[in-house]
């Protein structure tokens, strides 16, 4: 309160705030111009869009989402639901939707679900719905979501991540069959008589491509397929599969479904003895920065899940301009070969 000098009581003058008018004139631009910048339609050249934002800054101006929301019917938020945080891929996903949604303009919502059963998963749906985003984006096993008989919501669009979830919605996936076959025919090709598998979990979409894979490679040249051994993504699984490995005869390849499985393996044959590559070889699956860093260095199959977060975005965003939907071709993977991989001693 400001007492005047006539002993009155004056109200302070309430500082206006800054329209995108009074942007544009900062910036010398057109107010479609400050538009286009403030709600990321539009095309803005990069010169353009660094002054209209400097002067936005300067002017302390922020934009009012909800009334853009209210005028475009869009809330430029993206709902993620995630399984798992734990996963090497699921991690370098998320960071790509995150990094392709803000350079589109959009914020996240990120819902981590600690199981699959239908409460669980349909709680996270109310919550996006509560929470008001434009579509969603599910990062969870296709057969968790079919045995909790999940009911995805129909007012918003949907895309499903590593999954086969079915037709009714898109999907982005890794080729998990194509990095399979590269692995299980590099061991092959470099003379081994056949190749064990550590496979990943048995209710695990990527881990039932990748064991397919693997098998079927096998029986097309004619080879004996081993019964694959069941880890569950974790080095100690692996290790334990490695112990048993090692004390089985006749093996000299094997090939991890991922990387932390394969960081076990190596570790039970060097406790058992063995060397590695010189009595058994070893490919992993996921392309871990520090797989390069491993004494020996792991041969893998390098997948891009940065490639597959930032599709679904895209895709997402199709499915919200109401464009025709066209099938997401799945991410290629590359065999990365280092010194974990050898001619068997016998060839």
């Amino acid at each position: 309160m400001i007492v005047s000098e006539h002993g009155t009581a004056e109200s302070p003058q309430r500082r206006r705030e800054p329209s995108m008018e009074d942007v544009a004139r900062e910036a010398g631009v057109s107010g479609q111009t400050v538009s286009r910048v403030v709600n990321a339609r539009g095309y803005v050249g990069a010169a353009t869009r660094e002054r209209v934002e400097a002067a936005m800054q300067r002017l302390g101006y922020r934009p009012n989402s909800a009334a853009r929301a209210l005028r475009s019917g869009r809330f430029r938020t993206i709902g993620v639901v995630m399984f798992s945080f734990s996963s090497y891929g699921n991690q370098r996903t998320l960071d790509a939707i995150a990094v392709r949604a803000a350079e589109l303009g959009y914020a996240l919502t990120l819902i981590p679900v600690a199981s699959s059963a239908r409460e669980t998963v349909a709680g996270a749906f109310r919550r996006l719905e509560e929470h008001a985003v434009d579509g969603i984006i599910i990062v969870i096993e296709a057969h968790q979501l079919d045995e909790a008989d999940i009911e995805i919501p129909d007012a918003l669009p949907v895309v499903f991540v590593d999954s086969n979830r079915s037709a009714e919605h898109p999907f982005v996936d890794t080729d998990q069959a194509q990095g399979a076959r590269l692995a299980t025919e590099h061991l092959l090709d470099l003379g081994h008589h056949t190749v064990w598998h550590v496979a990943g979990p048995a209710k695990s979409y990527s881990a039932e491509r990748r064991r397919e894979a693997w098998q079927s490679t096998l029986e097309s040249r004619g080879l004996e397929v081993p019964e694959a051994i069941e880890g569950d993504w974790s080095a100690a699984s692996g290790h334990e599969a490695g112990r048993r490995l090692a004390s089985t005869g006749g093996v000299t390849a094997v090939f991890a479904a991922n990387d932390q499985m394969a960081i076990g393996v190596l570790r039970a044959f060097r406790e058992a003895g063995l060397d590695v590559p010189g009595d058994i070889s070893v490919v992993g699956f996921d392309g871990l920065p520090d797989a390069a860093q491993l004494w020996p260095p792991l041969t893998t199959v390098q997948q891009h899940p940065e490639r597959v977060g930032a599709l679904a975005v895209d895709a997402l965003l199709a499915e919200l301009e109401g464009e025709e939907r066209v099938q997401t071709p799945l991410v290629g993977t590359e065999l990365v070969v280092r010194a974990s991989t050898a001619a068997p001693r016998s060839s």
